[in-house]
């Protein structure tokens, strides 16, 4: 009982933020506000085009299409609260809120992870079973694979969220970052955290090793067995595996640096979350439709089919206002 009182004593928590410069503060919020729309127009982009164009409806395209997805969403988690304490005075997110963002940042973050799981072995059986492979991925196959990544993000965040409950919040209740976080909030706590820490480093940062080396290993067997074996397409296997090898780079090693170790504050912290936060997810759609030329033919495509449907619009438009029997219409025709 007495718990649950110094729990109930914190009703917010104050983040300081980025910076106090409040000339910085306006540089950041512009560069901040175009990174952030740049990464759901990349993003939405990307969807759209899958959704859209016949000859993108394959397991590869449908798992960067969730991709894409995750990517709005966890930009979404933390940089609208970051932007309006960039404009702001008062800093402050209620206990509630501060347990939100943080179930679903590691909800999201949890399925990102699991998700390019799914993507190397779906690159795996691409290279080592091309005969099979939409027989073993198949639309069913592939949901199922997405529906486990969710599933899985749910129950990482859901450990993390009930242990850091467990925990008493009595003062101080400042956060020295721009969002509420795990290893922020954690030395806030009423109490000796050491168990707690050692517990989520395992869950978050010693898992993401582990599944970091797997998926480079894997990667590595993938790259060998195009070089060695592929004629076909090698080139193209090569771009999409460079791909996601460089989005898995992108995405682990910030993750690692700051869940991988004690929560100790070190001066590259902020420098770190803001890369895996704000930046990852909109490089992430911007080397997607770089490296890859099937993207970039698809999204021409779709490009020159709304212009196509803009023109047949207009033109249908001049054919409703003045019919053919008309004679404004008789005499432009003529």
């Amino acid at each position: 009982m007495e718990q649950e009182n110094f729990t109930l004593r914190v009703t917010e928590f104050v983040l300081l933020g980025l910076t106090q410069s409040p000339q910085l503060k306006q540089f950041l919020f512009i560069l901040f506000s175009i990174v952030y729309l740049t990464t759901w127009l990349g993003n939405v982009l990307i969807i759209t085009t899958v959704i859209s164009d016949h000859q993108l409806h394959t397991p590869m395209y449908f798992l960067l299409a969730n991709l894409a997805f995750i990517d709005i969403s966890d930009a979404t988690v933390s940089v609208p609260k970051m932007l309006l304490g960039l404009l702001s005075q008062s800093k402050t997110i209620s206990f509630n809120q501060c347990i939100l963002q943080m179930f679903f940042f590691h909800f999201i973050a949890g399925a990102m992870v699991f998700l390019l799981v799914v993507m190397a072995a779906d690159r795996y059986v691409a290279i080592h079973k091309p005969l099979q492979y939409l027989t073993i991925m198949n639309r069913g196959v592939c949901v199922g694979l997405v529906a486990g990544t969710w599933l899985g993000g749910l129950f990482h965040s859901s450990v993390q969220i009930v242990l850091i409950l467990q925990l008493p919040f009595c003062g101080p209740n400042v956060l020295d970052n721009f969002y509420c976080d795990v290893p922020q909030v954690l030395k806030l706590a009423c109490t000796d955290t050491y168990l707690f820490e050692l517990l989520m480093v395992s869950q978050s940062g010693v898992l993401a090793i582990i599944i970091f080396i797997l998926l480079l290993i894997s990667y590595t067997i993938i790259l060998v067995k195009i070089r060695t074996h592929l004629t076909e397409g090698k080139h193209k296997a090569l771009s999409t595996c460079g791909t996601q090898i460089t989005v898995l780079c992108l995405i682990f090693i910030p993750f690692i640096f700051i869940y991988a170790r004690p929560f100790q504050k070190f001066t590259l912290d902020k420098v770190v979350s803001v890369l895996y936060t704000v930046i990852t997810p909109m490089l992430n759609p911007m080397i997607y439709a770089l490296r890859n030329a099937e993207m970039q033919k698809a999204i021409r495509r779709l490009i020159g089919k709304q212009e196509r449907e803009r023109e047949c619009g207009g033109q249908n438009g001049w054919r409703r206002m003045f019919p053919p029997q008309h004679p404004l219409a008789r005499s432009s025709t003529g």
